[in-house]
């Protein structure tokens, strides 16, 4: 019985150091501090930035020509493709010339009827002028044949008038480009009988290099911006713009905006600008929509910073964190301008040579400690997630 106590005594004893080992452990782990939490970081800076503005617009053809008959007639030939380019002076389309010709021919002959009167006329006249110096006749007759001169002289300018008519509406039976450009397709054929004020066109050409962009802008940014060119605050700005097509992509030629709309829409408020765009390869069409980065101005000395470092709380409202002193978490609630690519433009909250912490913001909160490792250049670029 006695080793029997003495045994389990012995047991406890044991199991209580076990015990005490076990919570002095626990306790060391649950008391000793927690190693920095790693996060990815940018070094911030400042640069000259220009804000933009993104406007709508439809492309519009630089020129457009409607292809009429000027004469009536029966079209025998089309001497061109639908949809090829042709310069202004290309024959288009060939009416039937022989009603023309023959005009051509009656006014010749009409032309040479009256230059042989004129040539009698005056003869006569200059007859008259030497026999009325010796009295070999009267006046009546010298007044008689200036007047008949000076009737065929005019007469044979009306007859040249109507020849120079005839010619005109032949040459017109050949119906040419009056402007360079593309062709469309043809509205009339071979055998149509066209009119000289017919409503149809027979086609159209429309010049697609360059082409024009037309886009609205509200009176108070054009207000600004005239403003901000007059006091010289945007002195040293790029004034080309950017056109953005319908799939995203940035067209590959630069635009200039060469007329602006001297009117205000009183129901929208707004002015029609006009651009203008090289288009070689004839990529932009007329009536194409299209988006459009205007420049509006350049703030000096902006912190840009990544996307993906930027947050919003449940108001909306911009913050980020950045690491300060001592490696701790410090949040920043920040002013936004706009976006400019992959970064924010920030006017206030940020300033250069802050830390801005990029990846890691899951497990971190303000006055936290941690382990920053500055981004590389690709993390630094990258986009915001949506």
């Amino acid at each position: 019985m006695k080793k029997f106590v003495t045994s389990l005594a012995s047991m406890m004893l044991a199991i209580g150091i076990t015990a005490g080992a076990g919570t002095a452990v626990a306790q060391n782990q649950q008391g000793g501090a927690r190693p920095p939490q790693p996060v990815t970081v940018v070094t911030l800076k400042t640069q000259d930035v220009t804000l933009t503005t993104r406007l709508p617009g439809r492309v519009v053809a630089s020129g457009v020509a409607e292809v009429r008959p000027q004469v009536n007639g029966i079209i025998v030939e089309r001497t061109f493709e639908e949809g090829s380019k042709v310069k202004s002076g290309d024959p288009l389309y060939l009416i039937d010339p022989a009603t023309y010709e023959a005009k051509v021919a009656a006014a010749n002959a009409a032309v040479a009827v009256a230059a042989a009167r004129l040539k009698a006329s005056v003869k006569d006249a200059k007859r008259a002028e030497e026999l009325i110096g010796r009295g070999a006749v009267s006046e009546q007759r010298l007044e008689e044949a200036v007047a008949q001169r000076d009737v065929d002289a005019a007469t044979l300018q009306v007859a040249q008038a109507e020849l120079q008519a005839a010619e005109i509406d032949l040459d017109r039976t050949t119906i040419r480009a009056r402007l360079s450009g593309t062709l469309g397709r043809s509205f009339v054929s071979r055998g149509a009988l066209v009119t000289a004020a017919q409503d149809e066109p027979m086609a159209v050409i429309r010049a697609l290099d360059p082409v024009y962009v037309d886009v609205t802008q509200s009176a108070a940014e054009i207000l600004a911006w005239r403003k901000g060119t007059m006091q010289g605050r945007f002195a040293g700005l790029d004034t080309s713009v950017s056109l953005i097509l319908a799939d995203g992509e940035t067209f590959e030629h630069k635009g200039e905006v060469t007329a602006a709309e001297p009117y205000v829409n009183e129901s929208t408020g707004v002015v029609t600008l006009r651009l203008t765009f090289g288009n070689p390869d004839d990529l932009l069409l007329p009536g194409m929509y299209v988006q459009v980065e205007m420049p509006q101005g350049i703030i000096r000395n902006a912190v840009l910073a990544p996307q993906q470092g930027v947050q919003r709380n449940r108001q909306g409202e911009p913050f980020a964190f950045v690491v300060g002193e001592g490696d701790v978490v410090e949040q920043r609630n920040l002013t936004i301008v706009q976006a400019h690519g992959a970064f924010w433009v920030v006017s206030e909250g940020l300033k250069a040579g802050d830390r801005l912490i990029v990846e890691g913001l899951q497990k971190i909160a303000p006055g936290a400690t941690v382990a920053p490792e500055e981004a590389p250049a690709e993390i630094a670029t990258r986009p915001a997630a949506n």
